[in-house]
């Protein structure tokens, strides 16, 4: 029958006291009888009966430790009182405060304790205190998520829409940064009402909350239907006080989509794809030139799309037998459904027909399509200049590697 390890080593240990009191001959009986019982390789056990670790007391090595859990406990309390310091700074600390703490009864620690406190190490600090630190993020993690009041001033709202109801919009910002997000690139401002569908857009150079705020307003007086709500997502260019005092200012309700929740703005993403990305695609657009070319392009976009681009509305969604069954109205543009809608004067319905009355929707659709090629054409100069640059950077760098590699082919047909 053979022995487990645990077995094996507890035999060995018996033997190897023995072992050691023993001349040649009775050692090599020793390790004959050893092997014969264990089934052992001879040479494995003579090694290991001669390492003496077996006859060693088991336990953790190193050095006796000096701090026990109470000066660790004393040394936690006053990292906390101190707001968390380094074990440099904490180390001052603990030298000029433990005493007046312990005077005060803000610190509970016997005497032997409170010396050791005093002579810790910053390193030991810092060691001492890894696993608090640990702990206290863990803790963190899962911390429900405080926000300023800001935040919980402004309400939040799902998607639960009244779609007969004009003046109810939703804001999101599209960036054009391309495949990488670092420097200062242009946004596009994106807005959409929800009864009617009607669109307006602007661009902007970054995101900063004062050029979003006039972006916005320039925005409601180019709408026709006046504003109720606003309703943007959770990104610090609209959660600000610029737009906060604004709304309360004109008397505007102002609410917020869940955090993650995408289809709580589901109308102004939809137009993201059809109005912004379908046609400024997804390059980075960085320069003023660029910028100008883009807003150009909104300014007629947003003519051609809402007087000229049917928009089919969902009208009822049921379920039945585990199938969802959609119903939508007829196709009508967002100009037909304010005129037919009563939220607006006659004053502004006259308007909105004279201004329907005078455009020419393939003269405008040439003219986007002449602005869009004129942006893509100024996005590719701009990277064939950018190139140019980067190759008169790196060009000294390259005439001095290829001399390096000219001299080290002539120094090699001379050895050769």
């Amino acid at each position: 029958m053979r022995m487990d390890m645990s077995s094996r080593n507890q035999y060995l240990k018996v033997l190897q006291i023995k072992y050691y009191g023993s001349g040649k001959k009775e050692k090599s009986n020793i390790l004959d009888e050893y092997c014969e019982n264990t089934g052992q390789s001879r040479k494995y056990i003579t090694t290991k009966i001669n390492s003496k670790t077996l006859l060693k007391k088991t336990g953790k090595r190193g050095r006796k430790e000096i701090y026990d859990g109470r000066v660790i406990k004393g040394l936690v309390q006053m990292w906390k009182i101190f707001d968390y310091p380094c074990g440099q700074r904490l180390k001052t600390l603990l030298q000029t405060e433990t005493d007046r703490l312990r005077a005060q009864k803000e610190l509970n620690v016997c005497d032997r304790v409170a010396e050791q406190l005093k002579k810790i190490t910053p390193a030991t600090i810092d060691r001492r205190l890894v696993h608090t630190k640990e702990v206290l993020h863990l803790r963190k993690k899962y911390y429900q998520k405080k926000h300023p009041a800001l935040y919980q001033a402004i309400p939040v709202r799902g998607n639960d829409w009244d779609r007969s109801v004009l003046g109810q919009v939703q804001i999101d910002m599209v960036e054009h940064c391309g495949q990488s997000a670092s420097g200062e690139y242009i946004c596009s401002l994106s807005i959409v009402d929800v009864a009617s569908g009607w669109w307006e857009g602007s661009a902007i150079m970054g995101k900063g909350q004062t050029r979003t705020f006039e972006a916005i307003e320039k925005a409601r007086k180019l709408s026709p239907a006046p504003w109720r709500e606003i309703h943007p997502d959770n990104g610090p260019n609209f959660i600000n006080w610029h737009l906060y005092r604004y709304s309360l200012k004109e008397n505007l309700l102002f609410s917020r989509s869940r955090p993650y929740q995408k289809n709580d703005n589901c109308f102004v993403e939809q137009k993201n794809s059809t109005h912004v990305r379908a046609y400024l695609g997804n390059l980075r657009y960085d320069t003023e030139y660029e910028l100008m070319i883009i807003n150009e392009l909104y300014d007629t976009l947003r003519v051609y799309k809402n007087f000229f681009q049917p928009v089919i509305k969902l009208k009822q969604k049921m379920r039945e037998k585990g199938k969802v069954h959609r119903k939508y109205d007829k196709a009508k543009t967002p100009y037909q459904r304010i005129i037919e809608s009563d939220w607006i004067s006659n004053e502004k319905r006259k308007e909105l027909t004279d201004i329907y009355l005078s455009l020419n929707p393939a003269k405008l659709k040439r003219y986007i399509d002449t602005l869009t090629t004129k942006l893509y054409e100024v996005y590719q100069e701009k990277n064939k200049a950018q190139k140019v640059e980067v190759y008169r950077k790196l060009q000294p760098s390259m005439v001095r590697f290829n001399m390096r590699e000219k001299v080290e082919i002539r120094l090699g047909s001379y050895m050769s």
